[in-house]
Formats: structure tokens, C-alpha cells, sequence
């Protein structure tokens, strides 16, 4: 008694809402306890109403007391209950029919109550036959459903597709209504977007005109594989009137369609006595059985299976020529959606693509330095680019570390496929992921479109990602399965995605010191340090600063239009003497604001912008210091001689001179004071 009632507690709690779709059943969604379903036009709902009448955010289903209630969300047409407009919280009742916009949806805690008429014609809903209904869970329950093996039919291609053949449709009954529901399904799947929604159209289809007891599509939905065999299929729409459930084609019809590329119909002539009845095994008959091909360029991707069980509900051959007729319909719209699903992807590539070119267009890809460090770093590049060995850059911000990332893949023999640069560290956790592995449609607010990401991007070709140091533990983790050649999957996707891609890792913290401190992984250290590139600062080698300066200064010219011959004296003694603690990056950045503001045709030290945090930290060389003789003076001579000296070079400019001193432009002024310091 106990346990009765416990299966009756817990069947109680079992509620659905059959969607209804204009004409058609279109879908059934199964209310969990605890958990709320909104439904609206917005695609964050969990129930979408494509209608323009429906609000965003139109209406929500929740659970109180045990009881399913309905709530209208404040939206612009309101909500019904049969013809009763919904004001403040209603229980749901078995049978209950929920209007929003012209979208109805049935509430019932039984899926058989959704044919009964009298029930819901009390709620004033068209008393139509309910066709087409999909579970979101697919049918569990093992029985083997004994199907015949007495093939009587075969057809390659259907006669309902043949063209300017008047005299033959005349011998096919049916031709009419079967022909006119034909032309409107091609149109209905021309407006479908998705494989899912393909098939379920076709069953509907399938299912008004044939009058089978069960039947469902299938389709190859992960992974192509050559040869494939009816246990690679999986059910995509099933529909089933009868108990029990839909029950799979068998392996005998399902291997011969797929082997033979032919539609077949089978009946069970031997045994006549068994039709539409289960026998002592549990097994179900099938009076007649019809299995058609679905094909995409000419190969199989799914079948159609419909079989009836009674014996006034036979298929007969002008039902197989009508499957077949929307198999090949269904293929042709397949074929569609896969093209069209490409096109997105190569688009999304390409765009990708054009975004980099644009970077390197504005990006030198040229190292500029003859120092014996910068002729260390060609050396290296030189070695470590005929390789698909993973490089890590080192060095500090600003030394050019993508430039070597750029040189390392134009030298190898990967540089007719993409390099594409990631920074690390200018993306949260979450939107890092994205940018690496791509995403699927609705894996978050707002991903409206399928993205790929940036190693898809790379494929057969190289990804920079640079400020590696500053990726998080958990997307380490995944990094790493991919480097060691493992296949990904986009974020909120299955499909396994496997690519060919060189990493170059760049970075300037202390890896090691991370790795101690528990914030980068040792293993992923291990596996990026292969080849390691040393990217010297600039401070490191004085030697290249004319020849950087010079360089950038011939690059600004052209941009700007100017005409400046090039830097006094004093100017590049400046520019040397200075510590460069942003690098060759502060270096550009100061040779463009000399080229824009100069106002004469050459820089002088005063058309050099030096920050006070830099010229705090410069210093001169001892090697650069020369003494003609000695001469005794105390230390407020030297800095009186010094400070003067510097005036005159800046031409009494006593900010810039203030700049170069290290000092407030205040301080230069009591010191000129002090020291009687005249123009």
C-alpha cells in the first residue's frame, strides 16, 4: 500500500505544457519542481513565442504549495486562460489552455490528455488533432519491436518529384492532397533554421498524410563517419500515438536502407495473426514498415522510419513514394542549413582574418637593432622557427615581444596560415574562454551567433598569446589539454573541435615565481618553456636607440607629411642618456610627438617629451663621463656648472630643463637663485 502510494505521489508531480505552434502540436515541455520556466519573445526564455505580439518577458510558470501557477509579467497584450483573461495568480488545472498572442499552450499532467477533445474544448480550443509531439527526453523504455523482413516495395527516386509528367501522376492515388502538402512543406523548411526543426516539420508532414501509428527521423548528429550503421543514428523527432512508445527501426531494415541507398516498405505477410498485438516476449508487431533515406550530396545522413501496428492502418506504396518524396525534400533543406551554417563560420574566419591583416598593416613587423643582444635575438628566432615546438617570449612590456612572435611565424613554414595575437590580460576569465574556444548560439547572454574562437582562427597557423602569465588556474587547465593536441569543445557546445596551431607564449612576469606561489601550473610551464626567447630592454642596449630613433622618425615623416633631416646633437645625447623604462614602445611614442610638434626641421631636446617617473630613474654611464683635467670644486660648483649647462642646451626652456634634471620646475628655481644663475 505504502509503495503505491509513493508512485502515486510521484506521478502526481509529472506536468507538461503542450506547445502549440500555429496549425500544428509543436512541442511538449516538461515541468521540473522548484524550478521556473518563463516564457516570452525573448531568447533567454526558456519557452521562445516568435510573435510580435508577445512581450519579452511575457509570462512565468511556477510551483507553490505542489500546485503549477501562472503569472502574467506586466506584458503588453496580457495573457488568457481559454476565453478568461488572466489578472494576478491562477493554479493551473489539467486542460487549462494558455493564450499568448496567437500561441497556445496546454497544461496537462497526463501526455494522452493533450488528444482528449472534451477537455479542451472547455477552454474554447479549436477540437484539431493533436500531430507532432517531440519529449525533450527521448523514449527509454527497451522493448524490441519485431518488425518484418519481407521487403515488397523499392523505389531509388520518388514519383512525386518527377516533372511535366501529367499522365503519371494520374495513376497515383492521393497525388493531390499529397502533392499540394508537399509544396507547402518545401516552403515551411525554407524558413527553418535549425536540423531539429527540419525534422520535426517533415514528421508532421509525414504523419498527416500517412496516419502511422509511430514514427520518427533520425540523423547523424555527431561526427560523419563513412560507413555509417543504425546504431550511429540518433532520434531527433519522434512521434507515437499508441502505448508503448516509439521503438526504433530495426538493424535489418535500417542496415539495408543505409547499405543500399533505397527506400523500402516492408509488411508482415507470414504471420497475420500477430498484427497489431504483443506477444508472450513483450515484442510489438508492425503490420507494415517504411524506411527511407535522407540524403546530403549524395550522402545518407539520417533515415525515416514510420510503422503501424493495427491492422486497418497499413502503409502502402503510394506512402513510400511520398516519404521518399520528403526525405529528398529534407535533404535538399539540410544541404541549405549546412551551407548556409559555413558560410557563417567561414565569414566569422575571414572577418577574423581581416581584422588581423588591419593590425599588421599598422604594426612594423620589422626588428630594427644591430647590437650584439638584438643579433642574439635574430639567432634564436633564425633557430627556433623551422620547428612546431611551442616558444615563450620573455621580456619587459614594451621590448617588441610580439614582433619576434611575428618574426617566429613569417620564418616558418607556417606563414601562409593565420597569426593571430591574444592579450591575456585584457579579458576577464569568462570572456578569455570565449576568445579562445569560441562559443555556441545562447551559451550566455548575449551570444546571439556561434562564434569561432581564436584557435579555430589560427588553425594551421599560429597563436600568440601574450601576458600568458595572466590566465586563470581553470583556463589553464583546458589551455593544456589542447597544447598537448586534445580536441576542445566551444563553450556551451558537445561537438569536439580538433585543430593544427603553433603557440607562441610571450610574458614579463617571473613564471617561476608564479609557479612557486601556486598561481601558474608547472606542468603548463614545463610544456610552454621549450624554446625561450630572451627579448633584451632597451636600457640593455644604448647602441640601437639612434638607429630605432632614426627609423621612426623616417616612418613618421611619411605618415605626417613633415620633412624633418633628423636630431641635433643634444637631442639624441638625450635620448641615450635616457633609461627607457617603457622601451622601444615609449620610444616611438616620443619620436611621433617630436615629428607632430617640432617647429623646426630638426628635433631639438626641447621637442622631447621625458617623463619625470623616467628621467628620475636615468642615469649616465660612468663610460660616458670625460675629463679633459682634473679640477678641484666642491659639490655646489659641479651642480651649479651642471645646471647651467643644462639651461643653455634647452636654450633657458626651464621645464624641459627642470625634465632632465630630475628635478621640480620650483626647485630649479630657488637653485638658479641660489646659485646666481643668469640667461
Amino acid at each position: 500500500m505504502g509503495t503505491e502510494t509513493k508512485r502515486s505521489n510521484s506521478t502526481a508531480k509529472v506536468a507538461y505544457l503542450v506547445i502549440r505552434d500555429g496549425s500544428k502540436w509543436a512541442d511538449v515541455f516538461r515541468l521540473i519542481p522548484g524550478r521556473t520556466v518563463t516564457i516570452g519573445r525573448a531568447a533567454t526564455n526558456q519557452i521562445v513565442i516568435r510573435e510580435e505580439q508577445a512581450s519579452r518577458q511575457h509570462a512565468e510558470v511556477f510551483q507553490t504549495d505542489g500546485k503549477w501557477t501562472i503569472r502574467d509579467m506586466n506584458s503588453r497584450n496580457g495573457t488568457a486562460i481559454g476565453r478568461d483573461r488572466l489578472v494576478g495568480d491562477r493554479v493551473l488545472q489539467p486542460g487549462d489552455v494558455i493564450w499568448i498572442a496567437n500561441t497556445q499552450l496546454v497544461y496537462v499532467n497526463d501526455l494522452t490528455n493533450a488528444y482528449d477533445k472534451k477537455l479542451l474544448s472547455r477552454n474554447e480550443v479549436p477540437p484539431e488533432t493533436l500531430v507532432g509531439l517531440e519529449l525533450d527526453d527521448q523514449p527509454t523504455e527497451s522493448i524490441v519491436t519485431a518488425e518484418p523482413t519481407t521487403i515488397t516495395h523499392r523505389r531509388q527516386r520518388p514519383k512525386f518529384l518527377v516533372e511535366d509528367d501529367d499522365a503519371l501522376l494520374e495513376t497515383i492515388p492521393k497525388v493531390g492532397r499529397a502533392a499540394t502538402r508537399l509544396c507547402r512543406l518545401a516552403f515551411e523548411l525554407a524558413n527553418e533554421t535549425s536540423a531539429k526543426g527540419i525534422a520535426r516539420l517533415a514528421l508532421d508532414t509525414l504523419i498527416e498524410i500517412t496516419k502511422i501509428d509511430a514514427g520518427a527521423v533520425l540523423m547523424l548528429t555527431r561526427g560523419r563517419p563513412r560507413d555509417p550503421s543504425p546504431d550511429d543514428l540518433e532520434v531527433v523527432a519522434w512521434h507515437s500515438s499508441r502505448l508503448p512508445e516509439y521503438q526504433r527501426v530495426s538493424h535489418f531494415l535500417g542496415q539495408t536502407v543505409l547499405r543500399e541507398g533505397e527506400a523500402v516498405l516492408a509488411r508482415d505477410i507470414q504471420d497475420d495473426s500477430a498484427l497489431g498485438l504483443r506477444d508472450s516476449k513483450g515484442e510489438i508487431h508492425a503490420t507494415s514498415v517504411i524506411c527511407a533515406p535522407i540524403r546530403v550530396n549524395n550522402r545518407i545522413v539520417g533515415l525515416v522510419h514510420l510503422y503501424a501496428t493495427t491492422p486497418d492502418a497499413y502503409l502502402d506504396p503510394d506512402d513510400l513514394e511520398f516519404t521518399l518524396a520528403v526525405a529528398e525534400t529534407m535533404g535538399l533543406a539540410l544541404k541549405t542549413r549546412y551551407r548556409e551554417q559555413k558560410l557563417v563560420e567561414d565569414l566569422s574566419k575571414t572577418r577574423t582574418e581581416i581584422d588581423l591583416l588591419r593590425e599588421q598593416l599598422g604594426v612594423q613587423s620589422e626588428i630594427v637593432g644591430s647590437s650584439n643582444a638584438m643579433l642574439q635575438v635574430h639567432q634564436q628566432i633564425a633557430q627556433a622557427a623551422p620547428s612546431n615546438a611551442t616558444v615563450l617570449i620573455r621580456g619587459e612590456s614594451g621590448v617588441g615581444k610580439e614582433l619576434v612572435a611575428r618574426a617566429v611565424h613569417f620564418s616558418s613554414p607556417r606563414k601562409d596560415g593565420p597569426f593571430v595575437c591574444l592579450n591575456c590580460a585584457a579579458l576577464t576569465e569568462t570572456l578569455l574562454e570565449s576568445e579562445l574556444f569560441g562559443h555556441e548560439r545562447g551559451a550566455f547572454t548575449g551570444a546571439t551567433d556561434r562564434k569561432i574562437g581564436k584557435f579555430e582562427a589560427a588553425d594551421k597557423g599560429t597563436l600568440m598569446l601574450d601576458e600568458i602569465g595572466e590566465m586563470s588556474l581553470s583556463i589553464q587547465a583546458k589551455f593544456l589539454r589542447v597544447l598537448e593536441g586534445h580536441p576542445f569543445e566551444r563553450v556551451g557546445g558537445s561537438k569536439s573541435v580538433k585543430v593544427d596551431v603553433r603557440v607562441i607564449a610571450a610574458t614579463n612576469r617571473d613564471l617561476e615565481k608564479a609557479v612557486r606561489e601556486g598561481l601558474f601550473r608547472k606542468d603548463l610551464f614545463f610544456r610552454l618553456h621549450v624554446v625561450r626567447i630572451d627579448v633584451p630592454p632597451l636600457r640593455k642596449r644604448p647602441e640601437d636607440i639612434p638607429e630605432l630613433a632614426n627609423y621612426f622618425l623616417q616612418s613618421f615623416n611619411k605618415a605626417t607629411g613633415r620633412k624633418i633631416h633628423g636630431f641635433s646633437a643634444n637631442a639624441l645625447a638625450m635620448l641615450s642618456r635616457y633609461r627607457w623604462p617603457g622601451n622601444v614602445r615609449e620610444l616611438r611614442n616620443v619620436i611621433e610627438r617630436a615629428v607632430v610638434l617640432a617647429t623646426s626641421n630638426t628635433i631639438e631636446p626641447e621637442d622631447l617629451s621625458l617623463t619625470n617617473l623616467a628621467a628620475s630613474e636615468s642615469q649616465i654611464e660612468p663610460t660616458q663621463m670625460t675629463y679633459t683635467s682634473y679640477q678641484p670644486m666642491t659639490l655646489e660648483d659641479v651642480e651649479a656648472r651642471h645646471i647651467e649647462a643644462t639651461l643653455h642646451a634647452c636654450k633657458w626652456n626651464k621645464s624641459r630643463a627642470a625634465t632632465i634634471l630630475g628635478i621640480e620646475r620650483s626647485t630649479l628655481d630657488r637653485k638658479i637663485k641660489r646659485y646666481n644663475i643668469k640667461e
